[in-house]
Parts: structure tokens; C-alpha cells; sequence
């Protein structure tokens, strides 16, 4: 390999790896600019295979990194194979897009026709294989700086498709002197901040956490249910306590974490706990091959409940069960049910929004509940799995964009942490450490206004869709008619 050739590839695993640095914990949100600059760089006069080459090194640059959480859930047992696999088809999607560049580069404005395939791959990892992969969308590690503002008008790909514009538009355009068509997206980012607002419009609720904490055992928590369910009950009563003593004030709402219990309809052991407490509880569950949100009342029991939609691959579900047991320790048990409608329960004089865990990542689920009503989101999450590594504050992540998204505050609630209340700005105003039982009590904003990226942001990003096709239907156009004509490609 040429000289030359070996500097794009190392360009393009740098830039790969600068992305993944942009993303939390890491506050440096402003990496993912130079990030895409570089992979613009990298790219600039490839033909296509090189350019998917191109694109599968930044790829893996990034996921490598971004999903070195999976290797702690399963390298005990399966070795490096399935973050490697999973890395590795991640890098596929961008691969086949960036396959595509010099196709759309040969058009004016080129950077705004990339930009929308590198968009349009992460809507096909949100879809496909078996209901898609939707982590490390560039939009997740926005929330510190002003980009992640524009999700209040079209969400996730509003936000990813401006960075990644930025990046681009810099690399392309800084050498023709117009490079101040590449900064209207973070002026755009900084102007919508007036649309965030915070300020409560039907009250307020106080939402008390139970974070009962679990043991750092990856797959041994398959055999621990009863750890867990024994831990969030005594955390309860120990709220319970405090709430009698004075030493916190009683909540309007308290909320478990998910799979925090295994139960049915009829729990005497959970309806005495939330009889005690006196206040209306939403216990996250496993029931009837469900993993559910179950309104709890004091004096009544179980009410209506809530069924996680988005299932996780190899893990909640399982396609392809032959080849699961080569990557995963689930294959032999039977796959749970999907819910099928909108995550929104009426509890506590309120109406909560709910997306369980992995459903944060897909951008229907809260917009549904922020559509049907919801005045605050709730998303319980069990991070226990995954150890002390990144995910948590990925997901975490991932909350702050909806809050941001859909104008509500966020109640994450997490089994063994991070556990946080988020204002509808995005920012934290409380969260739990890592591995520890704790109790977090805290007062959020009820809110209704739906926002523009509520209302339109399917819109949105439909056109987002069919702008990245448009674009490769007219380069095609283009390009056989220059070849009937005899004329030279055009530049």
C-alpha cells in the first residue's frame, strides 16, 4: 500500500476515534467537528471503493471504542467476538454510504448531500437487522454544547445532520473562502435557545428514585432477581422511613428501576410496600413475559401498565437462535412480547411519558408519549449489566436529547446507577453514583406545550431521508446524461 494511501487510512481510524471522544462522559461535545473535517479529508478524490474502505476505518475508529461496554457484559464467556462483530457491522452502514460520496460529490453544495447519507445511515442502523442498532448516532453526544439545542426543532437528525454538516462544510469549503456557509449550522443551534424552555406549566410533581443497587456480576445477574427485588423493597422501606421521620418530604410519585422485580397482578409483598409508603409508585418490571411499567396505587394494587415496544436484540429477543448461541447467553429462553402502544400512564393527577431502557435510542417512543399528553418522561433503565463503564452516561445522554426534544423533564431510573432528574433543557440537576443504593427526591416541572421537534420531527426527518436519495437519483441523472452527451463529468 502506497504511502499516501496508508495516511487516508490512518486519518480516517483518527478521526473515528476523535468522534468517540466527543461523547460522555467526555464533555468535549465540540470533537465531533474536527472529527468529520478529518473523514472529509480522508475521503476527498476516492473513488468508491476506496471511499467505503475509508468508510469502514472510521467506523470501527469509532464503535471500537463506543461499544467497549458490550466486552465487559460478555468477554467472560464469548471472548471479544460479539463487540468485534457488532463494531464491525455498525461500520458496514457507514461504509456503504461513504461509498456513495463521490457519487453525490460531483454535485454543487456537496457537503449538504453527504452529510444527509451519513444521516441517512443511522436512520438504516435504527431499522435493520432485526429492529436496528440505533447507538452512537452523532446526535447523543450533543447534549453539553449549543448543536444539541436544535433537537427542540427536528430532534436527533436535525442535530446530527448539522454537526456533521460542519465538519464537512469546513473541510470543503475553508479553502475556497466560504467557510462561513459551514458555521450556520452552530449559529442555527445557538438562535433556537430561546425554544428551550424550562418552566413548568401545570404544576409540579415531586418524583422520588429508588436506586436498590445490584452486584457488578455481568451475566451472574441472570441467576439474581431475587437480589434485586429483595434490595428495591428494602430500599423502599428505608424511604418509607425517611418519609415518616421528616427527613424527606413525602413524593408525589415513586419510581423503581427496570426488571427491579418479577411479578403478576397480584403482589402482596409490593402492595404492602406501596401501601406503606402511601404514595402512588410505577414499578418496573417483568411480568407475563412483559418487560413492563406497572401503576401501583396505595389501597388498590396493580393498574394499567406499560410494555417496552423496542425489544433488544439477542437479549429480549432473539432472531436467528442457531448462530445467538455463539454471542449471546440468552438464546434459550423464549423471546418476550413486544408492547404495541404509546408509553403514557396516568398516575399521581399526572400524565407520565415512559420509554424503558434501550427505547431512548428510538425517536418514535417519547415522541408518542409527549404526543398523547405525557407532562413528564420517565425512563427506567437496568445499566447493572454493563459495569462501570460508558454506557450509563451514554444513555444518560441520550435522555438529555429528549428532554430536550419534546420540552419535558426526564426521570431516569436506573438499578444500580447513574440515576438522574433532568430539567427540559437537557441539563442534570441530580443524579446517583455508580454501584451504589441510594435514594434521589427531587421536584420537576410539568409541562404541555408540544414542541416543533414533537410535532414535526417525523416530518423532519422523513425529508432528511429523501433528500440523501434525491441526491444520488440526480448525481446519477447527471452523470449518464454527461456520458450520452460525450461530455466530462461535472465537478
Amino acid at each position: 500500500m502506497r504511502r499516501a494511501d496508508l495516511a487516508r487510512y490512518a486519518a480516517a481510524a483518527l478521526a473515528g476515534g476523535v468522534l468517540a471522544l466527543s461523547f460522555p462522559p467526555r464533555t468535549l461535545w465540540w470533537l465531533a467537528v474536527p472529527a468529520f473535517a478529518l473523514l472529509w479529508l480522508a475521503l476527498r478524490g476516492t473513488r468508491a471503493r476506496r471511499s467505503a474502505g475509508l468508510g469502514f476505518v472510521f467506523g470501527l475508529g469509532f464503535f471500537l471504542p463506543h461499544l467497549w461496554w458490550i466486552q465487559h457484559f460478555l468477554g467472560d464467556e464469548f471472548g471479544p467476538w460479539p463487540w468485534l462483530a457488532l463494531s464491525a457491522i455498525m461500520a458496514a452502514f457507514i461504509s456503504g454510504v461513504c461509498a456513495l460520496f463521490p457519487l453525490v460529490s460531483r454535485l454543487p453544495a456537496a457537503p449538504v448531500w453527504a452529510t444527509l447519507l451519513f444521516v441517512l445511515q443511522e436512520t438504516a442502523r435504527a431499522l435493520v437487522p432485526f429492529n436496528g442498532f440505533p447507538w452512537g448516532r452523532v446526535a447523543f453526544g450533543q447534549v453539553d454544547g449549543p448543536y444539541g439545542q436544535l433537537a427542540v426543532v427536528g430532534g436527533a437528525p436535525l442535530v446530527s445532520f448539522a454537526v456533521v454538516l460542519t465538519g464537512f462544510g469546513l473541510a470543503a469549503w475553508l479553502p475556497r473562502l466560504k467557510a462561513g456557509w459551514a458555521v450556520l449550522p452552530f449559529a442555527a443551534g445557538l438562535a433556537v435557545g430561546p425554544l428551550v424552555n424550562v418552566d413548568a406549566q401545570n404544576g409540579q410533581r415531586t418524583v422520588a428514585v429508588v436506586q436498590g443497587n445490584a452486584p457488578d456480576i455481568g451475566l451472574g445477574l441472570l441467576n439474581a432477581s431475587n437480589t434485586l427485588r429483595a434490595n428495591h423493597l428494602r430500599k423502599t422501606a428505608e424511604l418509607t422511613a425517611q418519609i415518616r421521620s421528616g427527613a424527606i418530604p413525602k413524593p408525589d410519585l415513586v419510581v423503581w428501576p427496570e426488571s427491579a422485580t418479577r411479578t403478576r397482578d397480584r403482589d402482596p409483598v409490593i402492595d404492602s410496600a406501596v401501601d406503606d409508603l402511601g404514595v402512588p409508585a410505577l414499578i418496573s418490571a417483568l411480568r407475563d413475559n412483559q418487560n413492563a411499567v406497572i401503576a401501583w396505587n396505595p389501597g388498590t394494587g396493580a393498574g394499567k401498565s406499560y410494555a417496552k415496544q423496542e425489544l433488544v436484540p439477542f437479549a429480549e429477543h432473539i432472531p436467528l437462535r442457531a448462530l445467538a448461541r455463539q454471542v449471546t447467553p440468552f438464546a434459550d429462553q423464549p423471546d418476550l412480547e413486544a408492547g404495541t402502544e404509546p408509553g403514557v400512564l396516568d398516575i399521581a393527577n399526572t400524565r407520565v411519558g415512559v420509554g424503558i431502557c434501550y427505547e431512548v435510542a428510538y425517536d418514535y417512543v417519547l415522541r408518542e408519549s409527549a404526543s398523547a399528553g405525557a407532562q413528564v418522561l420517565v425512563v427506567p433503565t437496568n445499566n447493572a449489566w454493563y459495569g462501570r463503564g460508558e454506557m450509563t452516561y451514554q444513555q444518560l445522554a441520550m435522555a438529555r436529547l429528549r428532554a430536550i426534544e419534546h420540552g419535558r423533564a426526564v426521570v431516569v431510573a436506573a438499578i444500580s446507577g447513574v440515576s438522574a432528574v433532568v430539567r427540559p433543557d437537557g441539563s442534570v440537576v441530580r443524579q446517583t453514583g455508580m454501584y451504589t443504593d441510594e435514594l434521589m427526591v427531587d421536584t420537576v416541572p410539568l409541562r404541555s406545550e408540544l414542541t416543533f421537534a414533537t410535532r414535526f420531527g417525523g416530518a423532519i426527518h422523513v425529508l432528511l431521508t429523501a433528500g440523501a436519495f434525491g441526491a444520488c437519483l440526480v448525481a446519477l441523472w447527471r452523470r449518464q446524461r454527461a456520458r450520452r452527451e460525450g461530455e466530462p463529468l461535472p465537478r
